[in-house]
């Protein structure tokens, strides 16, 4: 009698570059009084079997050993713009959040040094992919940003924030791999934060598994940016020196588990697609199908970020010399614009007669109500921030904010809320500056005059404000470059102007944002999606490093 009996229980296994894969429990009993040829070569037909399969390396989803993650590409609309102004409203400026913010985890944890990653506004990412968390999976719709190094997603104990009720959850009692860890932890950004503790479990990353990696279960997301976003968390594949908590990076965690065939991850957004396919972000190497030509690379600089040095910014060709002496600049695929500081982006926005929302709802302010409002004041009828309720033009008792509400309600077609907040914002300023320059005894038409060179002010004034291009000129605006490793990058009209909408209601929206972030990080170009869109990406994390080729 032969008993032949093989048991493979749950052996994990794993080889460099490849995913890990568990076998189950199995069993073969072969019985029989006698054994002949044909069942012996059956016994070492399986025997070898196994033996191959225990030994074989096992590369990802493709052949070349790549890990493929599908991007997403949602198109920037109405909704998403309200919600991403009013989480700026809701928060303290933006200047003062660029000053006092520090990326920190409670006294546990102790402080960390002030960072960027405040400025970022989710509200405006475009591009999501899928992970899940735990076993059995639990999928998550994250946005992949380099501008940061945590992962963190909503949690089921996240009772008392509504943003929490409309997004994916995750739930630890639903995982065999959930290992409790507990530490508080809390991220500040400029328009919301989220707070709540680290959990370990489990991550799946396309065919990938990553094991025992950290995360923030959010259990707190406060402000309007959070609920009206079309992601559950955040991927961060930035440096762990920016992560909260020390918390170890998933992209580390992939390296020192062996899961990726080199240490480098690449970012192709598709430029052709309005909205579905997005593009795709690729672990352990780079697809030669998503560029052209050779990449031009940079060191990295300063670790947190993707740092590098950048040369000029030219406007048509002719250069700026702004950044002369050089400048610092960091590929963030999670901030979607391109940010700079104020005095460029003044001459960008310039030169592509980009007239700022705030600074139109002014002018019109000054024609259609400017006499009555003046007249209002001069009679000290009413003290200058009830004037424009008086008029009707703000609210009898408006708040600091539209409300949650006004957000919710663009679902349903109402539109509205955000051009009465504009209107009225600019009612309050041109009143409360003309009863200022009433106290000089000036003239109704040297206040009216000078009412008018104030409402070209007011971008400045407004941080993040974005501004509106002409949708029929395009044709006519110039290129605008940046000069990376002696080579100059360009960019179209199509390339930087964002459309928001269909046809004649279609809005054109400059790419180029004034962000002034000081020292010793500052002053900083942040080179967004609209950047990235047009040149593919390669994050070299092995020789620290990155690169830059025209996308195909």
């Amino acid at each position: 009698m032969l008993n032949a009996k093989w048991l493979i229980d749950d052996i994990k296994f794993r080889n460099s570059g490849q995913k890990t894969r568990r076998a189950r429990f199995v069993s073969f009993d072969t019985t029989s009084s006698s054994v002949n040829m044909g069942s012996k070569w059956k016994s070492i037909s399986l025997f070898m079997f196994f033996s191959i399969l225990l030994c074989t390396p096992a590369f990802s989803t493709s052949k070349d050993g790549l890990i493929r993650i599908g991007l997403k590409k949602v198109k920037i609309d109405e909704t998403n713009r309200i919600a991403s102004r009013l989480g700026f409203q809701e928060s303290e400026s933006l200047k003062d959040s660029i000053r006092k913010y520090t990326q920190s985890v409670n006294s546990m944890g102790g402080p960390q040094d002030p960072d960027i990653v405040s400025l970022k506004n989710y509200m405006d990412a475009q591009y999501f992919g899928e992970i899940g968390i735990g076993t059995p999976p639990q999928k998550f719709t994250v946005i992949f940003d380099t501008g940061s190094a945590n992962l963190w997603v909503p949690s089921s104990k996240c009772l008392f924030s509504v943003s929490c009720y409309v997004h994916a959850k995750y739930r630890s009692s639903r995982s065999q791999t959930y290992k409790i860890n507990g530490k508080p932890a809390a991220i500040q950004y400029g328009t919301g934060s989220i707070s709540g503790y680290f959990s370990e479990d489990n991550v799946q990353i396309g065919d990938l598994v990553v094991e025992d990696q950290m995360f923030i279960e959010a259990t707190r997301e406060p402000g309007v940016t959070f609920l009206a976003g079309r992601f559950d968390g955040i991927l961060g594949l930035g440096f762990k020196e920016i992560s909260v908590g020390n918390a170890l990076p998933v992209w580390y965690n992939m390296i020192d588990q062996h899961l990726v065939k080199e240490r480098v991850f690449s970012f192709w957004l598709n430029r052709k697609s309005k909205e579905g396919e997005g593009g795709e972000i690729v672990f352990g190497g780079v697809d030669p199908k998503h560029y052209k030509g050779p990449h031009t690379y940079v060191p990295v600089t300063q670790k947190g970020y993707w740092q590098f040095d950048m040369g000029d910014v030219l406007i048509g060709g002719k250069p700026t010399e702004f950044c002369k002496s050089g400048c610092s600049a960091i590929a963030d695929s999670g901030t979607s614009l391109i940010a700079g500081p104020t005095s460029v982006i003044d001459q960008i926005n310039l030169a592509i007669n980009a007239a700022g929302i705030l600074n139109e709802e002014c002018k019109s302010v000054v024609k259609h109500f400017g006499g009555q409002l003046f007249d209002m004041l001069t009679a000290s009828v009413a003290q200058p921030r009830s004037v424009c309720a008086r008029h009707g033009i703000c609210p009898p008792h408006r708040s600091a904010s539209i409300g949650i509400k006004s957000v919710v309600d663009m679902t349903d077609g109402v539109s509205s809320g955000l051009q009465e907040n504009r209107t009225c914002m600019a009612c309050e300023i041109i009143v409360q500056w003309w009863h200022n320059q009433l106290a000089d005894n000036l003239t109704r038409n040297n206040v009216f005059k000078l009412g008018s060179d104030l409402c070209n002010q007011v971008p400045r004034a407004k941080a993040m404000e974005e501004s509106t291009v002409d949708c029929g000129k395009l044709a006519f605006l110039p290129t605008i470059s940046f000069t990376i490793g002696g080579k100059e990058f360009q960019l179209s009209p199509d390339d930087y102007i964002l459309k928001v909408g269909e046809g004649a209601a279609a809005e054109c929206i400059s790419g180029f944002i004034p962000m002034d972030i000081p020292p010793p990080r500052g002053p900083l170009w942040i080179l967004g999606d609209v950047f990235m869109r047009r040149y593919h990406t390669i994050f070299d994390y092995g020789n620290a490093r990155v690169g830059f080729a025209e996308a195909a």
